[in-house]
């Protein structure tokens, strides 16, 4: 019973609740590192285009995805229906896996790219391997604890 205390019961927010209770306040950290990574792949020059177009799609589409989860939720448009419960726990066990493939491929491009690339694009893409890094932990820590809540529901 105290992990499903812990993640906000078994039922989702509504309202501002959403920023308050736990694991829904990963939203914004979610929202936030997916959009440096995002923005940061987008401006950065990737040696294999294949591994940038895989990488944007999945920060492009995190993105969305959990923007409209967040406003979804805000408005209430879940009603205390349990199938919302099961579908936010299917999105971010998918979307924890789809980061965690964009962030190896990320992290091995950017290896490949150690010589002879400007200076620039190679920090650049060591931040987008560090912040992707960051938001597939989020996206695993949020999908842990939705899997716990949809257990309980």
């Amino acid at each position: 019973m105290a992990p499903a205390a812990a993640s906000g019961g078994s039922s989702l927010p509504s309202g501002f609740s959403v920023f308050a209770t736990f694991p829904d306040l990963l939203f914004v950290f979610e929202f936030i590192f997916g959009g440096l990574v995002w923005i940061l792949v987008a401006s950065s020059l990737v040696p294999i285009p294949l591994v940038q177009g895989w990488v944007m799609f999945v920060s492009v589409f995190c993105f969305v995805a959990t923007t409209a989860l967040l406003v979804l939720y805000i408005i209430g448009a879940h009603g205390g229906d349990t199938s919302w419960v099961t579908l936010d726990a299917a999105y971010q066990c998918v979307a924890a896996l789809f980061y965690l493939s964009a962030s190896v491929l990320e992290a091995l491009a950017t290896i490949s790219m150690q010589d002879g690339f400007i200076y620039k694009h190679y920090h650049e893409n060591i931040a987008a391997v560090v912040f992707s890094y960051v938001a597939t932990l989020l996206y695993v820590v949020h999908a842990v604890f939705s899997l716990i809540r949809w257990k309980s529901s």
